[in-house]
């Protein structure tokens, strides 16, 4: 898959799936703009991309939102892709607790509001390109868990997917494709962002597979949505849990 030529935006580029995405888009030829709060590691991963134009920003903030955009089309005068990779989760004590409307806000400003915005201001530009739009959502918005204070995190990524195809419906006939793309547990650092007590491996046996996903597994996806290989494919939501959600016991 070349992307020879390409602009691709990826959000939350500084570890894990967006770090590996920039990584690979950068591989293949694509002008990858890294988007991420962490400088440093932002850094290390800008080495192993070639000549990438990295934003230190959170999407969250609406003025760092319209910089991402502004930057990428001063620099390059255009974008193809957009990945809106960029997520967290918040520990709380959930709807029992005291601290479930904080943790709300938070986790959906940037989980869903973030990238509506980043959406809005990308696709004036996207339907010049015929370009395309690949959200990172998690199964967690197709099934519920029983652990507390996850309640939040999974209607973020629930919302996100029917935004997902409403985008997609509103802006298909102005040639922008836009998909969804569900992880079940990739080893990342979003447990240890979240002061998460479990590690990955406390999900291996949750799998039908007995594993869980490395980073450029998902990357890997990522790529084949946004290429012309997948030019006929909009408002679809991809898998990839190792079958956890049809594990039954």
């Amino acid at each position: 898959m070349s992307f020879k030529n390409k602009v691709v935006i990826v959000t939350g580029a500084s570890s894990g799936i967006g770090a590996s995405t920039a990584i690979m888009f950068s591989k293949e030829g694509a002008r990858v703009v890294m988007v991420g709060r962490n400088e440093t590691k932002l850094s290390a991963v800008a080495a192993k991309c070639s000549s990438p134009l990295v934003i230190r920003a959170d999407v969250g903030n609406d003025d760092d939102a319209r910089r991402i955009i502004n930057e990428t089309i001063d620099k390059f005068g255009q974008i193809d892709v957009l990945v809106n990779n960029a997520g967290i989760s918040v520990e709380n004590g959930g709807i029992l607790g005291n601290d479930m409307m904080k943790a709300f806000d938070t986790i959906l400003n940037v989980n869903l509001r973030a990238i509506v915005h980043l959406t809005v201001l990308a696709a004036p530009h996207l339907v010049k390109t015929k370009g395309n739009i690949v959200n990172i959502s998690s199964i967690g918005g197709i099934t519920t868990f029983s652990t507390p204070g996850i309640t939040n995190y999974s209607v973020s990524k629930a919302a996100l997917n029917h935004f997902t195809v409403c985008a997609a419906t509103e802006l298909g006939p102005h040639g922008v494709r836009v998909n969804t793309i569900s992880p079940g547990p990739v080893r990342t650092d979003i447990l240890e962002n979240a002061n998460n007590a479990l590690t990955w491996d406390n999900f291996i046996p949750l799998t039908l597979l007995k594993r869980v996903s490395e980073p450029e597994e998902i990357a890997d996806l990522i790529l084949y949505i946004a290429s012309d290989k997948a030019k006929s494919i909009t408002g679809s939501n991809y898998v990839s849990d190792n079958g956890m959600l049809i594990k039954r016991n």
